[in-house]
């Protein structure tokens, strides 16, 4: 082809046909170009992130986060879980003085002897239905279940298992003398008689003279080991007695056993009759600390399954001031005949201080003393 015609009908020539076709298939220099989808991704990002551009394929890892705070916060509250696991009973007094629980939360296990009293409570009256309203007991265990019974190990002439065996039968002597609701009303100590070694002679004379005598005398008092009441003058409020209170144990003469119980309970009672539609509810304080030999039978002569008492000594609150008559007589309406003791007050409550005991048998409170709180 030589050339070609334009629309004004001048001839192009052959040379510049030519670098209009060229420049057709090439594209002509400054020509505008369609961006690719990578092109327009890459400027998309920019517009979103200003600063410098991360290239297509780069890496940047990211920061590590400073985690001491979290470190330091765990380590802490392990330390703390450690200290309520070892010392409960101190954890309790920091927050709230003594050993009284709050808003009605249940105390921990008595573990150790409590180092202060307490706390006080709010002064509400006893009721049929709150019986424990207005005291520390109300935040204590059920019977047993009050009772801390500490890990067996071998002791003496026994095995660990023999231990746990010994430790549960002396929680089971403090339960049928103490929580037993026959004994309670009482009737004989069948349970608690059958776990005490029937050769150990001044026991056995105690106990004849103690449940058979219409007037026991304080040395023959039953109330030194069986918490009982007169039925016909005094009724439990309802089933449950609350305790606090812990076993130990070490090893004796002649490598036995020896068990000691330090309890508290606490049992809330009212009238047998009564007229009014609100009556009366008191409640008995008893302390008791009772120790108990399980003795090696190839060196004193006993039968399986029983101990030997070595001591047995009680502390009682609102359960008469007269003389012995082998049963707690709740100070209903009025005052016990005998007058108490305005200088000598206890808080029956305060498990910090040792009860008063001797070799033999023991009872105070039959002084009087004036209670701070019951």
């Amino acid at each position: 082809m030589s050339g070609a015609e334009g629309q004004d009908g001048s001839s192009v020539s052959d040379e510049e046909w030519e670098r209009f076709l060229r420049e057709s298939v090439t594209g002509a220099a400054g020509a505008p170009v369609e961006p690719s989808a990578r092109a327009r991704e890459a400027q998309r990002r920019l517009r979103e992130r200003p600063g410098q551009p991360e290239g297509w394929r780069t890496y940047s890892p990211a920061r590590p986060r400073r985690r001491t705070g979290w470190y330091v916060t765990g380590l802490v509250a392990a330390v703390v879980l450690l200290v309520v696991g070892l010392f409960p009973e101190q954890v309790v007094g920091w927050f709230g003085g003594g050993d009284s629980g709050r808003d009605g939360a249940p105390l921990a296990a008595e573990t150790e002897g409590p180092r202060t009293a307490p706390g006080a409570e709010p002064d509400l009256r006893p009721t049929l239905t709150e019986p424990f309203r207005g005291s520390p007991a109300a935040h204590w265990a059920d019977g047993t279940a009050g009772i801390t019974v500490p890990p067996a190990k071998a002791t003496g002439w026994m095995d660990a298992a023999q231990v746990e065996r010994a430790l549960r039968r002396s929680r089971d002597f403090l339960a049928a003398a103490g929580l037993d609701s026959r004994v309670l009303r009482g009737e004989r100590p069948t349970k608690a008689i059958a776990l005490l070694n029937p050769h150990q002679k001044d026991v056995q004379a105690y106990l004849r003279a103690a449940l058979s005598s219409s007037a026991p005398t304080a040395k023959t008092d039953p109330l030194l080991l069986f918490s009982r009441f007169r039925p016909e003058r005094t009724r439990l409020v309802g089933d449950v007695v609350k305790t606090r209170g812990r076993l130990t144990y070490r090893e004796g003469k002649r490598g036995a056993l020896v068990v000691t119980a330090d309890v508290t309970f606490v049992y809330p009672v009212t009238p047998a009759s009564h007229g009014g539609r609100d009556p009366e509810v008191v409640r008995t304080i008893v302390r008791r600390k009772i120790v108990m030999s399980w003795d090696d039978p190839a060196k004193v002569i006993t039968e399986p399954g029983t101990m030997s008492l070595v001591l047995y000594a009680l502390h009682m609150t609102n359960g008469g001031c007269s003389a012995p008559s082998g049963y707690f007589v709740p100070p209903f309406g009025t005052a016990d005949e005998q007058p108490t003791d305005e200088t000598r007050t206890i808080d029956p409550y305060d498990r910090s201080k040792p009860i008063g005991t001797t070799d033999g048998t023991t009872a105070s409170g039959k002084d009087c003393e004036t209670a701070t709180r019951s």
